[in-house]
């Protein structure tokens, strides 16, 4: 019998990842930008949080990813409250699965899942496969189990300890939690628990509490992930907890209404009754608590402490754990250490032309940035590139190490552009009026190139790399044109030889800025036409 539960379960958990790892993949696309749609209204948070779990039929796999988006500072405590909130709706959808009565369906399920993942290379084909035989092998699963444990219906001691749990509840929460412990997933709790039906013993009475319990015990997953955490990740972990042990506390003397209600819900099947007061009890507590958020986020900021341990990391490797939004991360990340490098390019040249220094600091702190961020997102990128992306999306990260080099060198000239305006400022140089309107004119065309290199790469946006081409002329245009201007300056007399070279090379950079922000748009030309 020990054995069979064993093998059941073993094929229920790896049926299980199958078909969530097929739809994630299948709905790449869709979670690839997630945090966009996730805003400081907690509803939307937590129908991201129900949406993402659906699709990764995991609330602990969505809780560690909040995990990593909070330490990577790319969600607060609130936003991750109500995905967290959310995630826990979403996993009652495992349970709709398994109590569904089609076991005839099963070897049909597999067979196709098979023939389609054997004999063909279609990603969209062996996604679905992924899904139908994921589904097939979880029910397979579920099989098992279930005759595994039909001995127990002749078993007194069973009998017993059903009894003990139907009168002492705080004893069904227990076991509850710890078999969720032993698992990591509550999903799995529940499939054993309608596994347990079939011994005749197990009613909505003796269910419930163990539901409860597996509530809880799936917050150990995120709290062994927080521990490497920065604090705030860490919270996000201590709120899963709170949120859960705090619904038990509501909600185990309320038991017997919800019990009544899915009693008259579904009358004749013990297996859809343990389903819907999964939903019900986690709806519920998502209603009463999402108010309170504040309150939760307040607890645990007591219960960790206030002050951080240290800053948050860029794209924290718990987000590879899902590689189709890991990717979409790495994407903006990197847009905005193109802004970055932007940002640096305007104060390095507003330095010059206006002779203040006031920003030195801050373009060489800056630059020492992008490249300490650049660092951080190639050893991602490296490990994201073993991860399971679909063509499409590799072609996007395999690119993005170019797009990272452009970006590294557009913050190199704005760092020279700052050493022009520090020489010129050490040696009192004098910039002409007519000079000073090229500086201006070829930066404005500088910029824009960078706006549209940095729109199209993170729109990847075809149309909108391609108009590059005719800024990205105009900049070599006037370069010459400047170049020659200054030249007959310099004859005339009109300028000194020392703000004639300064003046040049803050150009020939600004030629070369123009030139790194056409290879980035060139680099989504090509990512589109692979497409």
């Amino acid at each position: 019998m020990i054995i069979g539960l064993f093998g059941g379960l073993g094929l229920f958990l790896y049926g299980m990842k199958m078909m969530g790892d097929g739809l994630e993949n299948a709905a790449g696309s869709k979670l690839k930008f997630i945090l966009n749609k996730v805003t400081a209204n907690p509803i939307s948070s937590v129908l991201v949080g129900t949406f993402v779990t659906i699709l990764m039929q995991s609330s602990s796999a969505t809780t560690v990813m909040v995990i990593g988006f909070v330490n990577s500072g790319l969600l607060n405590l609130v936003q991750a409250t109500g995905i967290i909130m959310g995630a826990n709706i979403g996993t009652t959808t495992t349970a709709f699965l398994v109590s569904m009565n089609i076991d005839a369906l099963v070897p049909i399920l597999i067979f196709t899942g098979s023939i389609l993942f054997l004999f063909t290379k279609a990603k969209k084909r062996r996604d679905l496969a992924s899904i139908l035989l994921g589904f097939g092998i979880l029910m397979l699963g579920m099989e098992l189990m279930s005759e595994a444990m039909y001995p127990l219906r002749d078993s007194q001691v069973f009998k017993d300890l059903i009894l003990s749990i139907g009168t002492k509840w705080y004893l069904g929460v227990l076991i509850g939690l710890g078999i969720t412990m032993l698992v990591q997933s509550s999903s799995a709790t529940t499939g054993l628990l309608v596994a347990l039906t079939t011994t005749g013993s197990i009613t909505i009475q003796v269910a419930f509490p163990l539901i409860l319990g597996a509530n809880i015990g799936t917050t150990i997953t995120a709290l062994l992930s927080s521990i490497t955490a920065n604090k705030t990740a860490k919270k996000a972990a201590v709120i899963h907890l709170l949120f859960n042990i705090v619904g038990a506390i509501i909600f185990l003397p309320l038991g017997k209404y919800l019990m009544e209600i899915v009693t008259y819900l579904a009358p004749e099947s013990i297996k859809l009754e343990i389903s819907l007061i999964h939903l019900i009890f986690n709806v519920s507590n998502t209603l009463v608590l999402l108010p309170f958020a504040g309150l939760l986020i307040r607890i645990a900021e007591r219960v960790v402490g206030q002050e951080e341990d240290k800053i948050s990391e860029i794209l924290d490797r718990r987000l590879l754990q899902t590689p189709s939004i890991a990717e979409g991360q790495v994407i903006l990340e990197t847009v905005k250490l193109a802004q970055l490098a932007q940002e640096n390019v305007k104060l390095a040249t507003e330095a010059f032309m206006n002779n203040d220094m006031k920003n030195v600091d801050l373009v060489y702190k800056n630059e020492d940035r992008i490249n300490e961020v650049t660092e951080i997102i190639t050893n991602f990128l490296v490990q994201l590139s073993s991860s399971d992306l679909n063509v499409n999306e590799f072609g996007r990260v395999g690119d993005t190490y170019h797009v990272l080099n452009d970006i590294e060198r557009m913050g190199d000239h704005a760092e020279n552009i700052m050493e022009l305006a520090q020489e010129r400022d050490r040696k009192n140089v004098e910039i002409s009026e007519e000079a000073r309107e090229e500086v201006r004119a070829i930066y404005d065309y500088t910029n824009h190139a960078m706006d549209i290199a940095i729109e199209s790469y993170k729109e990847n946006n075809k149309e909108k790399a391609l108009s590059i081409i005719q800024v990205e002329e105009r900049i070599d245009t006037l370069q010459k044109e400047y170049r020659d201007a200054h030249i007959r300056r310099l004859n005339a007399g009109r300028c000194s030889a020392l703000a004639g070279i300064l003046f040049l090379d803050l150009i020939s950079n600004m030629e070369r800025i123009g030139d790194h922000a056409k290879n980035i748009a060139d680099t989504v030309s090509e990512i589109k036409e692979r497409d």
